[in-house]
């Protein structure tokens, strides 16, 4: 099956959506308060990307673009996305808009970095994505995973 993944305005209708998904109580991955920092125009481009199923928001994921100049993780370095938060709603989740969300993301071409959630690190191998080796000073803390592309591999820290 397949699902359209779209860039979410940043506005008071995206804000309300969000507000659905703080009820269910999964306040660790909620966005709302990003979203309020990010509230401008309508036809901005955002971080924000979603699934709708009709007009419900039923999928949501934020994906950064970051500058090569800041890459610590791969070889060759270069410009890549971070997949912060992909959250699918209780009800809807097993039916694929997760991985709907992280597939949008390797579309790009771009490699990728995520910090999984607690519980997660199946669902991001089955995605494709390898635990780097960890660095104290890099990581802070964090277990990062990420995905390559063809011809990048993990960048080495002496």
């Amino acid at each position: 099956m397949s699902f359209k993944v779209e860039n979410l305005k940043i506005n008071y209708k995206t804000l309300e959506e969000f507000n659905k998904f703080r009820e269910v109580g999964v306040q660790e991955l909620s966005m709302k308060e990003e979203l309020e920092t990010n509230m401008v125009e309508n036809d901005s481009e955002s971080p924000f990307y979603g699934i709708y199923l009709g007009n419900k928001l039923v999928a949501r994921m934020n994906l950064y673009k970051r500058d090569a100049r800041f890459d610590q993780y791969f070889e060759p370095p270069q410009n890549y996305l971070e997949l912060w938060k992909v959250e699918v709603l209780p009800g809807y989740q097993k039916k694929g808009y997760g991985s709907a969300m992280v597939e949008f993301a390797k579309s790009f071409g771009l490699p990728i970095k995520t910090n999984p959630r607690v519980n997660s690190t199946e669902f991001w191998e089955k995605m494709g994505f390898e635990r780097v080796t960890y660095d104290l000073e890099r990581d802070l803390g964090e277990n990062p995973m990420v995905w390559y592309p063809e011809g990048v591999t993990e960048q080495v820290h002496e």
